[in-house]
């Protein structure tokens, strides 16, 4: 696979001398969920379209930007190109008839909302002093306090503390939906604490360090990224293969696959194979699975549907902040859009792309997958009519990208899995055989399935 994760193992066999190798890829283009696409020449993303800045657990991370240039060092800082981060303004949210800078709902001086945004802050506050948190997770301890947060669901926990103010847990539910693929309810409270406590913390409307957090992004969105980590890979990567066996023997391992662009089956030999797959897929294809790649087949999935819709102009604006990079509509099930001519400096801003995302519950993957295009294509008109009626006069053409599996699911039991357990088992496994996904780390960012790749070739300090 030439996901984020394939694509970093590839990257460091070639960089310790591997020069046989090959990725085999079932698209015919790398970058997984992080593929791009383009709308009348203007790139736009299939899946991720950003980047948070890497903090001083991800060093693997910043070493790469470094080298992709985005990054310099001066006077001991490091200096990120303004032409990558997001331009301003960033996040808006649409509530109560007109757009609100931020997505945290606001809140009255005095109310009770406000305070329960300040108890919830100091309650991230105290998880991240007392238990401590780290992107990626496996340069994080693990400790029983950990493991008792993620036996239980994010929205249990709140309950138990009396954090039930609408507004925070809309908020609540839209950030898990929007790093998870589902809602506070269905996630451990480990998985709930850490989206913040990994980060910046939770700050409060008004609060001192209450700023957006820095993100890197492109009109491709991740794909700027990813098609920079497959470019060295040349001919070495060989897309549209369908890989239907993978068999490990005595002196080496054996991979069946389908070329799909000439209909051939291929067999193929090798001392050492990466499987960077889901690993429910990993487990239909190796030929006798271990009892731990078996077990962590059942890990649950988030169907995705992200929808790019090419605008002959931008939509008219209700009242409030002007046109961000995202936008979000408050009391929707869907995660909102984002404008990918938005990093744009072009003068002419007339004609331009919006991505739209929206993760669907688990029960309804099979409804994502037979929904016919203009079923599916009316229902994110809908979801994005509340803020801009207008939008289907806009729009020239909608473009379709359904993820069956779009990304782990961390419900309660995951991380102490991913801690522990048998995706612990899998990522430590040295055999002929290994592992590189972001599943192992029972979530799906860019962080944990960069440096999980790069694991397999030279284990993470």
């Amino acid at each position: 696979g030439a996901g984020v994760a394939g694509l970093a193992a590839a990257r460091a066999f070639l960089r310790d001398g591997v020069d046989e190798l090959r990725v085999l890829e079932l698209e015919d283009r790398p970058g997984g969920n992080s593929r791009g696409h383009a709308m009348a020449g203007m790139p736009c993303p299939l899946g991720a379209h950003y980047l948070p800045l890497p903090g001083p657990n991800a060093p693997e991370v910043a070493e790469l930007l470094a080298e992709l240039g985005l990054t310099t060092q001066r006077f001991g800082r490091t200096v990120y190109d303004e032409r990558h981060l997001c331009h301003s303004p960033q996040e808006r949210l649409f509530i109560d008839g007109e757009w609100v800078e931020g997505v945290l709902p606001p809140a009255a001086p005095g109310s009770s909302t406000l305070a329960q945004y300040r108890r919830f802050g100091a309650e991230v506050a105290r998880a991240m002093t007392v238990l401590g948190f780290a992107m990626p997770t496996l340069r994080a301890r693990w400790t029983p306090a950990h493991a008792a947060l993620d036996a239980i669901p994010f929205a249990a926990w709140l309950d138990a503390r009396g954090l039930v103010d609408p507004r925070l847990r809309w908020y609540l539910d839209y950030v898990c939906r929007d790093d998870y693929g589902a809602a506070a309810d269905e996630v451990s409270a480990w998985a709930g604490l850490h989206y913040f406590g990994s980060r910046r913390g939770f700050h409060a409307p008004g609060d001192a360090d209450e700023v957006a957090e820095p993100v890197l992004t492109w009109p491709e969105g991740n794909a700027w990224l990813t098609d920079r980590l497959a470019s060295p890979l040349g001919d070495r990567l060989l897309a549209g293969r369908t890989v239907l066996r993978v068999r490990a023997e005595r002196h080496g391992v054996e991979v069946l696959a389908f070329d799909e662009r000439v209909g051939r089956l291929e067999s193929w030999r090798a001392d050492l194979v990466v499987l960077a797959l889901p690993l429910f897929v990993a487990a239909r294809i190796v030929e006798s699975p271990s009892a731990a790649l078996r077990a962590t087949a059942a890990l649950p999935h988030a169907p995705w549907l992200v929808a790019n819709l090419q605008l002959d102009q931008p939509p008219v604006d209700r009242p409030g902040l002007p046109s961000a990079w995202d936008s979000v509509i408050f009391g929707g099930t869907a995660l909102g859009y984002v404008d990918a001519g938005h990093q744009s400096l072009r003068p002419d801003r007339r004609a331009t792309v919006l991505t739209s995302y929206e993760a669907w519950p688990v029960g309804s993957r099979a409804e994502l997958l037979h929904s016919s295009p203009e079923d599916a294509a009316r229902h994110v008109l809908a979801q994005l009519a509340p803020a801009h009626p207008d939008l289907p006069r806009r729009v020239q053409r909608i473009d379709l990208m359904r993820h069956g599996h779009g990304m782990a699911i961390p419900r309660p039991g995951v991380r102490t899995s991913a801690a522990n357990g048998a995706l612990a088992a899998l990522r430590r496994e040295r055999g002929r055989l290994r592992h590189a996904h972001a599943d192992l780390a029972g979530y799906s960012v860019f962080e944990e399935a960069f440096t999980l790749g790069l694991g397999v070739a030279r284990p993470p300090a």
